[in-house]
């Protein structure tokens, strides 16, 4: 007698081992049709302790449904979680033999989605799906196009209004008019909670001011930690209660995060928390100015500043941009970031620190004065470890020209986050410039990446996104970079660098600056060495790394938007 199997009951029940079992080796073949198929694969996916072999099955389930059938509901499920996939194990083993076995996979993704593109154009969740791969792949130019698709066909959805708004700072064509302007669509389009739900925010005298941040990147050494590190140091704990509300998963602390656990007054993990329970945490421990780490970066929750968790609120660091929101009060900068003209194109009341916007607490590494590579090469070597999604193609066209141009010049290149490089290679192929460049991978070792600077000369910058945290680096390494001036708040970081080193001569007015610098630098071994050693003697004792001033500037500031309330 055939057996009745309710897989809906298994399902609803957590039993994904055992529909495994039923489907793999108790259920007629003929009974297998492309639903089942593709439970099978989603059940691959839940079940406790998957592995990587796990994640390669349910792949083939997905392909095997998505091929015996195109333009079904079923297909459209089976490919999303295709791509999705093959996403994760990349994400999960990003060894070399692995990477090119997933490249493979990528390309079918690919090809599947651009085969059917009038069809999956239309599907939200199959457009995000295939953006997983092409972030993966540094292809950005697709990532802003398929991101500006659904924007136009207004799937509102607060992540991706932010994604859109976040990659277009890797690109010149969009003004700051236009980062407020969706800044604004953003605002309209966070959830507005009753506050008949929402614990009242009371302003208490009499007692110490409670700060709290927010941030999803403390761990693992985050570039994020080292700023933070500023104030989690120096505060005055008779004065100043700070608590920390980490949107992470709990899993994911380590050696960095106990550090700032062990540091601060109050520690509360809020990613599981639904909007309403985390406004309602935060509310009732009577934080007097909330510091937003993220903005629109991965892992934001503008919803809960949107509904107000502090009765001061202040975008700081994580992104330096307006988000449009009027619910929060301030963002802090520098007068080297917002010009004074230009306030009225952040929705955020400008707060200027007097000199930097933020302050690097250093590193835990003996600094040791190791003079300009060029000496003993006798050719001058320039290198970027700045995220590769910033390698923008009017940066591989500038770095192209320089490199064209100085005879046995080198480019040593780094990301701070593990890629598919293949595009970015392929671009400098097209220039003709591959034989001088030298790709070295990441770094998992952070003392190995910190000691990589001593191989370069010239640090050269990105743009329109340039760095910071590796700025910060190599001129603690006391590695000059040479930057270019830029048109709103986060395209000028490189600028405020370099000014706060008395170094506005490796601040580029244009493109054909920056070339025209980075050949004259080649010609200047004596000079290279002098800024070498300038900055081996004075970079620490710069506003870049003064972390007792700056945290003495950043609690000014704090108190004086506390006296008004």
């Amino acid at each position: 007698m055939e057996k009745n199997y309710n897989f809906q009951d298994l399902f609803n029940q957590k039993k994904y081992s055992k529909i495994i079992y039923i489907i793999e080796f108790e259920l007629p073949d003929e009974k297998k049709n492309l639903s089942i198929i593709n439970l099978l694969g989603v059940c691959r996916l839940l079940q406790n302790n998957r592995t990587k072999e796990d994640l390669i099955l349910a792949l083939e389930n997905f392909k095997s449904v998505y091929k015996k059938e195109r333009q079904t509901e079923i297909s459209l499920t089976a490919f999303r979680n295709y791509v999705n996939v093959v996403a994760d194990l990349y994400d999960l083993d990003k060894s070399e033999a692995q990477t090119k076995k997933t490249y493979g996979y990528f390309e079918e993704a690919l090809n599947f989605f651009y085969n059917d593109e009038s069809y999956f154009i239309n599907d939200e969740l199959s457009v995000l799906a295939i953006i997983r791969i092409h972030k993966r792949l540094l292809d950005i130019n697709k990532v802003k196009f398929l991101l500006g698709e659904l924007i136009k066909k207004k799937y509102y959805r607060p992540s991706n209004i932010c994604s859109y708004i976040y990659y277009n700072l890797f690109f010149k064509d969009w003004s700051q008019e236009k980062f407020l302007e969706y800044g604004k669509v953003l605002c309209e389009n966070l959830p507005n909670y009753s506050q008949d739900k929402l614990f009242p925010i009371e302003n208490k005298v009499n007692k110490k001011i409670t700060i709290g941040f927010l941030s999803g990147d403390i761990r693992s050494k985050h570039s994020i930690t080292y700023f933070l590190k500023t104030i989690v140091d120096t505060y005055n704990k008779s004065k100043y209660s700070i608590n920390l509300y980490l949107n992470q998963n709990k899993s994911q602390e380590d050696e960095t995060t106990q550090y700032f656990l062990k540091n601060v007054d109050k520690f509360t993990y809020i990613k599981n928390l639904k909007d309403e329970e985390a406004i309602n945490l935060i509310r009732k421990d009577g934080v007097d100015i909330f510091i937003d780490l993220i903005g629109v970066t991965s892992n934001t929750r503008l919803s809960l500043v949107k509904n107000r968790v502090a009765g001061t609120q202040i975008l700081w660091c994580g992104y330096n941009n307006t988000t449009g929101l009027k619910e929060i009060d301030y963002i802090l900068s520098d007068p080297n970031l917002i010009y004074e003209s230009e306030k009225n194109m952040y929705t955020e009341k400008i707060l200027y620190l007097p000199k930097i916007w933020n302050c690097h607490s250093g590193l835990d590494l003996k600094r040791q004065f190791i003079p300009s590579p060029i000496t003993k090469n006798n050719y001058i070597t320039f290198g970027s470890f700045n995220n590769f999604n910033k390698i923008s193609d009017p940066v591989v066209n500038a770095w192209s020209k320089i490199l064209k141009s100085i005879k046995n010049s080198k480019l040593i290149l780094k990301s701070s986050i593990p890629r598919i490089n293949n595009l970015l290679v392929k671009k400098f192929k097209d220039e003709n410039i591959l034989d001088s460049l030298e790709f070295i991978p990441f770094a998992k070792n952070f003392e190995s990446h910190i000691k990589s600077y001593q191989m370069i000369d010239i640090a050269l910058d990105t743009f329109p996104y340039p760095g910071v945290t590796t700025s910060f680096e190599a001129i603690w390494m006391s590695t000059p970079v040479l930057t270019m001036k830029g048109y709103n708040f986060n395209s000028r970081c490189g600028e405020s660098i370099n000014k706060n080193l008395g170094l506005d001569w490796l601040v580029s007015k244009n493109e054909e600056d920056y070339v025209m610098k980075a050949k004259e630098l080649s010609k200047k071994t004596d000079y290279l060495f002098e800024l070498r050693k300038k900055l081996f003697d004075e970079a620490t004792k710069s506003p870049l790394f003064d972390t007792e001033s700056f945290s003495s500037e950043f609690f000014k500031i704090l108190d004086s938007i506390n006296s008004k309330k």
